[in-house]
């Protein structure tokens, strides 16, 4: 592949690699499992990314990729994950600073989301990265109609959940 490409694919992994590391805290306990699914979650994004067309946003295509993968994987937990070499060469990005002061509430916010199904905790995950209903239907591959209503009933859910944590 070319450098250019490379160099793109980087970029934009930089500046989107947030989207991946709250959807993998979605879908894993800790920290080695989270970093697992960073890596396989990496390695599909650039085996696709010469097929990236531009037609949505960036965004939204890796939204769609980390999202198929984690749910795959999610679903199939007990079979291993076969990586390839991500052409030989080493890319290293820098670390976005984390708020742990908001941690708790965090905790308590996600051990609500853990009891949704896949599709809920996408659609719970897009909603709160106050993504439009248009994109997040794209995204999922439903109808907006469809996106709301499930969102309505998700946010039933969650009020029965938190509201008993005193949230």
């Amino acid at each position: 592949m070319s450098d250019n490409l490379e160099q793109s694919f980087v970029k934009q992994l930089q500046e989107n690699q947030n989207i991946i590391h709250k959807i993998c805290r979605l879908y894993t306990n800790g920290d080695d499992a989270h970093k697992d699914l960073f890596q396989e979650i990496t390695i599909q994004l650039w085996k696709a990314f010469p097929k990236f067309r531009g037609d949505s946003k960036f965004s939204t295509w890796a939204y769609r990729v980390a999202l198929n993968t984690a749910i795959t994987l999610y679903r199939k937990s007990k079979r291993s994950i076969a990586t390839i070499e991500f052409e030989g060469r080493q890319h290293f990005l820098n670390d976005v600073e984390y708020n742990y002061e908001e941690e708790e509430q965090i905790k308590l916010m996600y051990k609500a989301v853990y009891q949704l199904n896949d599709i809920e905790k996408a659609l719970i995950f897009m909603y709160l990265e106050d993504k439009d209903y248009q994109e997040i239907a794209e995204t999922l591959g439903i109808s907006e109609v469809n996106s709301r209503v499930k969102m309505n009933r998700i946010k039933g859910k969650l009020k029965k959940i938190l509201n008993p944590l005193g949230i």
